[in-house]
């Protein structure tokens, strides 16, 4: 188990432990915030600034990268999350600080598959997924050990195989360098004769298909994936108790979607969330985080949880992006479908 410098645990792998030990309580539930978007979104990654629209273009619209790493710091600091996944390039940034990492997970994103290109005005992500590798590991293992691995299953024969075939490659190199990362599994991006309804079917055999021929050496240490229903999420939970299950957290929604995935997904087995666009967009990155520990613990419910972040940002002098009434809908299909 890695140490930090004091000689203790950080707080993911004390949690991976308890979890992997069938310890698991709420208080170990595992938050990440994934603030890779620059390897997806690049200029817009971190966010207009508010009352500008997300995919305008021009100057003074959108923040900066020194802005997106401050946030980052800012996260680090309030001390709520487990884990800062990050582009390699504002990890070695990170990493400069190594103090403030003290508790902190620092994890890089490893791979960019063409399915999370998404500049203005492209369609690079509408096609099958095309695996694709800008980091080189060997240098990020000399400031990160951490890092996240990202696959995506079309049904398609020859592309699903390449897939496989590049995620063998990065787990043997991952290995040889001793880097420990998490595994991505998307929902497909272009299926081929596939229903919507058969996603999370389809998933789940493919995580367990996929793995069923990896050794202890080179599996994850969990999981990231789209909630397609707490039915799904508890069969795949039950096919393997040693796969720990993490969500993503999809589009920024309503603060109403986010904690109510965070309930439901805590409940259905899920023991890791790992939110981007729920933070990143979110009018108090830090309001909305310090409401997620109470909604998975259950001191609050979804609903109160939106309740009370209205009022951190009445006190905050911070508008909202929406009304109360709004903000307290769910908008989310799957959530709404159960």
């Amino acid at each position: 188990m890695p140490k930090t410098k004091s000689g203790s645990a950080k707080s993911l792998d004390r949690k991976l432990a308890k979890i992997q030990a069938g310890k698991y309580q709420p208080t170990d539930f595992i938050i990440a915030d994934a603030k890779d978007a620059d390897m997806s979104a690049g200029v817009m990654a971190p966010a207009p600034f508010p009352g500008k629209e997300i995919g305008s273009s021009g100057p003074g619209i959108y923040r900066s990268r020194q802005d997106y790493i401050g946030d980052m710091r800012t996260l680090i600091d309030q001390g709520v999350v487990d884990i800062m996944l990050t582009s390699a390039s504002n990890g070695e940034v990170l990493s400069k600080k190594p103090g403030q990492l003290k508790n902190v997970t620092l994890a890089v994103r490893a791979n960019d598959s063409t399915d999370i290109w998404f500049p203005r005005g492209s369609s690079y992500a509408v096609p099958m997924s095309q695996p694709f590798q800008s980091v080189n590991l060997a240098r990020v293992k000399k400031f990160c050990d951490l890092v996240l691995y990202s696959m995506t299953f079309n049904n398609d024969l020859e592309a699903d195989r390449k897939t496989l075939s590049d995620y063998r490659q990065f787990r043997i190199q991952a290995a040889e360098l001793g880097i420990r990362y998490f595994l991505e599994v998307f929902n497909p991006n272009a299926p081929q004769n596939l229903k919507p309804e058969d996603f999370g079917s389809f998933v789940n055999d493919n995580i367990v298909r996929s793995l069923a021929g990896v050794t202890v050496a080179e599996r994850p240490l969990f999981l990231k994936m789209a909630y397609n229903g707490g039915q799904h999420l508890q069969e795949l939970t039950e096919a393997d108790s040693t796969l720990v299950v993490g969500l993503l957290g999809g589009s920024s929604g309503t603060t109403r979607d986010t904690f109510e995935l965070l309930a439901r997904g805590e409940k259905s087995g899920a023991r890791v969330a790992l939110f981007g666009r729920k933070i990143q967009r979110a009018e108090s990155q830090t309001g909305i985080v310090s409401l997620m520990r109470p909604v998975i613990e259950g001191e609050l419910t979804p609903t109160e949880a939106v309740k009370k972040y209205h009022d951190l940002l009445a006190a905050s002098k911070i508008a909202p992006q929406r009304t109360l009434k709004v903000d307290l809908e769910l908008t989310d299909p799957i959530l709404l479908a159960e």
